[in-house]
């Protein structure tokens, strides 16, 4: 029976064992990565009095961004390794790999520990990451591969709605603790599928060393990169990966700072009680990571669709209207500090993220040389690293000098010649804000809304979204000058 002629019953029917068995290790995997990196920020810069670190966000931005960047550059190296020694012992070293790290994250509190531990736990997923997807592509074919990589990323997502989830209530109600306990027990689960579940096909084995293989590899990146007009492209992405990045990275902390989540938890209780209890974690105000996870919940409800609607498009108009459409959500969430327009913004950005990320891996192919797809894909992962590296600056070091509340607070009492203690194991940043608040005789929301109107934090949605514009301006230029030139002909 041909591809056109089987059913949706039947395409599903045609999955085998380890076209499952990879697709729920992407979704643990997935659960355990996002149930910790949604609250990482909120992690690493909070008060220390409720079980966080207190770091700087220049510290945090250092962490999150150059960390996850070296991630995402690894995958040139661990595919070749997987390749060598196996998908089932890759799995294996990298669950080990990441059980041991996320424990551990949760054990070490100086900013040289913790950024070591969560290397260390980039390398496991680094691991991970590439073997994953060559599964499925090993499992699946013409016939059902469209659907099954569909399926699969559907995995991603719920994976990244749940970890997101779970957390919430776990830190509500337990403390920090046990986010990374969590995170954990779930790559556990993903040891034992791997154990019990996962049985390798027959390797095509070459005589090829290791090094020579990574050899081999970097020179076929490098072929890749040597043709412009693919090196443009991966350059104009890594505009759309640092602003998409500012969601994770630095909307949790502003929403944390400037969001006054109890007062939108009574809006959305009046409404639900049900879904307020959900998005606070079973408190009294709204968790800055439910808030996020809307993201993730927005692409499960409604890709299907913004895909179907995507494919009556060009390649590149669909990222061009993704990129408008992402710059005007992302832009929204910084503008105001209103809870309610953080939500409309964020489900605006999805729907923009949902047009753009998929439709990239496509156009890639598009424009890569007929018998060289698989070369030109290769090379992917370059702007998911560059972008989380500039990523670093932005949430980093111009967060902390425009957009942090104590940073901002703690200018306005030496302007004003106000004595403070400086912060410290016995003296936490909350202790800060309710000695500021007092002796600046306002309540505590007072006091943010008096900082947010003398300092205006929220102009880092300027650079924010002026990296979209240009991104935007770059990809309508690539296609004029490149993509429709190539299309008359």
């Amino acid at each position: 029976m041909s591809k056109e002629n089987k059913t949706f019953g039947q395409v599903m029917a045609s999955y085998n064992k380890g076209f499952w068995v990879a697709s729920f290790m992407e979704l643990f995997e997935r659960w355990a990565w996002y149930g910790l990196f949604a609250v990482l920020a909120l992690y690493l810069t909070g008060s220390t009095d409720e079980g966080a670190l207190g770091f700087s966000h220049t510290e945090k931005g250092q962490i999150m961004g150059i960390v996850t960047a070296i991630l995402y550059l690894l995958p040139l190296f661990t595919g070749v390794i997987a390749d060598k020694i196996g998908y089932k012992l890759s799995l294996i070293i990298a669950y080990l790999m990441l059980m041991s790290g996320y424990y551990f994250m949760g054990e070490v509190s100086s900013y040289t520990s913790v950024f070591l531990v969560f290397l260390y736990v980039a390398v496991g997923a680094a691991m991970f990451k590439p073997v994953a997807s060559a599964i499925v592509t090993k499992n699946t074919d013409k016939s059902n591969s469209t659907l099954g990589f569909g399926i699969f990323y559907m995995m991603v997502n719920i994976g990244g709605f749940i970890g997101p989830a779970f957390s919430s209530t776990l830190r509500t109600q337990y403390g920090w603790k046990i986010v990374f306990i969590q995170a954990a027990a779930v790559i556990f689960i993903n040891l034992l599928i791997v154990l019990f579940f996962y049985k390798e096909k027959d390797r095509v084995k070459t005589d090829e060393g290791l090094v020579q293989a990574i050899k081999n590899s970097l020179s076929n990146i490098k072929e890749a990169v040597m043709d412009i007009r693919l090196t443009v492209l991966l350059v104009i992405m890594v505009g759309f990966w640092t602003m998409f990045n500012q969601l994770f990275y630095t909307l949790p902390t502003f929403i944390d700072d400037w969001i006054n989540t109890a007062a939108l938890h009574d809006s959305i209780a009046s409404v639900s009680p049900a879904l307020a209890s959900f998005m606070s974690g079973g408190g009294k105000s709204i968790n800055p990571e439910m808030l996020i996870n809307i993201d993730a919940g927005a692409i499960i409800l409604l890709q299907m669709l913004v895909s179907y609607f995507v494919l009556k498009m060009r390649h590149v108009s669909a990222m061009i209207t993704g990129f408008i459409i992402a710059a005007i959500g992302i832009g929204l969430t910084f503008y105001t500090g209103n809870g309610l327009y953080t939500i409309l913004g964020i489900i605006i950005f999805a729907i923009g993220e949902m047009m753009t990320n998929p439709t990239f891996s496509s156009f890639i192919a598009l424009i890569s040389p007929k018998g060289k797809e698989a070369l030109y894909m290769g090379t992917y992962f370059l702007p998911v690293f560059a972008g989380n590296f500039f990523t670093t600056f932005v949430s980093g070091n111009l967060y902390q000098a425009w957009s942090d509340k104590l940073s901002l607070l703690q200018r306005e009492m030496a302007r004003r010649n106000i004595s403070m203690p400086e912060i410290g194991d016995s003296f936490s940043k909350n202790d800060y804000f309710e000695l500021a608040s007092q002796k600046l005789q306002m309540t505590q929301n007072e006091m943010t809304q008096f900082v947010w109107d003398t300092y205006q934090p929220n102009r880092i949605w300027y650079v924010i979204v002026g990296i979209g514009v240009v991104t935007i301006l770059a990809l309508f230029f690539y296609d004029r000058l490149v993509i429709r030139p190539r299309e008359r002909k």
